[in-house]
């Protein structure tokens, strides 16, 4: 069985499809469809843009899921199954045939604008811890003062936190003496999937219950349950979820290979998870999907 995997925010760079729109008409006409929903030329931060542009939050998720869905579109796959990192939920929800393209973007426009919101109500970021089990770094969140929670279980050696900087500073320097190998405080807007995010939970619910979603044609094996779902509103309620509960990546993909995964494509810009897959396991076939 093939599984499509889509990745989230990190994977953006400057140039990202601009040769997928050069190289079909299909994909010039929906990144155009996008600019108009947008109501800005994202092709041209995508095109040409700088690193710092495509860093915003409200511009790199609709880059990232343009770039993604797009791709995804035009290589006409059929998947048996599918899944997506944080923000790629949505991409692999449209390659599902769960939600339209525009109604994906949308979504995502909408998420990215709470979420930015939320990112001002305090000074958050977040910062991978390598090399440590994760067992050590949950009990230190849980005995933590202040808000810091695993945020992005990537692989059994990498977990990304979650919380108040100044807490999130001080646990890097406590993780390192508990026995980590690396701790690297991250390049983002805010507390992504922590307690922070809770603000915009409303606005998104709001948001994907105004949304037609229908049943998928394949399992889509969301981040709060790491488990395969094909139910509309239990895939709306875990999207919302989603905002404020951490991203179960291994336990994600170990499941899509008990239920017999043989191959991994990864489709958007870059092969962020097509490294992560290969980390959680070395036997199984990741490649990046290419058109």
């Amino acid at each position: 069985m093939k599984a499509y995997v889509f990745p989230g925010q990190g994977s953006q760079f400057p140039g990202m499809g601009s040769q997928l729109y050069k190289s079909s008409e299909d994909a010039k006409k929906l990144f155009e469809l996008a600019n108009s929903i947008l109501g800005f030329d994202i092709c041209q931060i995508m095109f040409t843009g700088s690193e710092e542009e495509l860093k915003k939050t409200n511009v790199t998720q609709p880059a990232i899921y343009v770039h993604s869905t797009i791709l995804s579109m035009c290589m006409n796959i059929s998947p048996d199954m599918v899944a997506g990192h944080s923000l790629g939920e949505f991409s692999a929800l449209v390659a599902a045939q769960s939600i339209s393209f525009e109604d994906g973007l949308k979504l995502v426009i909408k998420r990215a604008e709470a979420m930015q919101q939320a990112c001002q109500t305090c000074d958050s970021t977040m910062a991978a811890i390598i090399g440590l089990n994760v067992e050590t770094i949950e009990e230190y969140c849980q005995n933590a003062k202040g808000i810091v929670v695993p945020a992005n279980y990537n692989s059994k050696t990498q977990i990304v936190i979650s919380g108040e900087r100044k807490t999130l500073e001080k646990a890097c320097q406590e993780l390192s003496n508990l026995g980590a190998k690396k701790t690297i405080i991250l390049p983002v807007g805010g507390a992504f999937h922590s307690p922070i995010m809770n603000p915009a939970k409303k606005t998104l619910k709001t948001a994907i219950d105004n949304t037609e979603f229908k049943k998928p044609i394949c399992p889509i094996y969301q981040n709060v349950s790491a488990n395969p779902s094909m139910n509309p509103e239990k895939i709306k309620f875990h999207l919302i979820e989603q905002l404020t509960a951490p991203v179960k990546w291994y336990q994600t993909i170990e499941k899509m290979i008990q239920d017999g995964a043989l191959k991994f494509v990864e489709i958007g810009p870059k092969n962020v998870l097509t490294g992560l897959n290969r980390r959680i396991n070395r036997d199984i076939e990741s490649i990046k999907g290419t058109f």
